[in-house]
């Protein structure tokens, strides 16, 4: 496996994901991301996990969430209302650098 010929869905594909199915460590407010502007989330998640749905609307999976923190800093109109990191065994493990 040569990683630098390796594109992004397969290097996060080399990552390992505990998903807390009771308690997401991010959580949107709908009605606040419908009247944001700009949707920075949509270019900024490096997992690419923030995508607009047939209706216009933010449609958002914390399962693949590479926990960096960008969404968080750039959601200027404050539509994340919960980002914490995941609970103790839950969440992202790097398996490659």
């Amino acid at each position: 496996m040569n990683i630098d010929r390796m594109q992004t869905p397969e290097l996060l594909s080399l990552n390992k994901f505990n998903v807390d199915e009771e308690e997401p460590h991010i959580v949107l407010d709908k009605e606040i991301c419908a009247r944001c502007e700009d949707k920075p989330c949509l270019v900024v998640c490096s997992a690419g996990l923030y995508k607009l749905d047939k209706s216009g609307g933010i449609s958002f999976d914390y399962a693949g969430c590479l926990e960096c923190g960008t969404c968080r800093i750039m959601c200027k109109d404050k539509g994340i209302v919960k980002w914490v990191y995941p609970r103790g065994t839950f969440g992202v493990s790097f398996r490659h650098g």
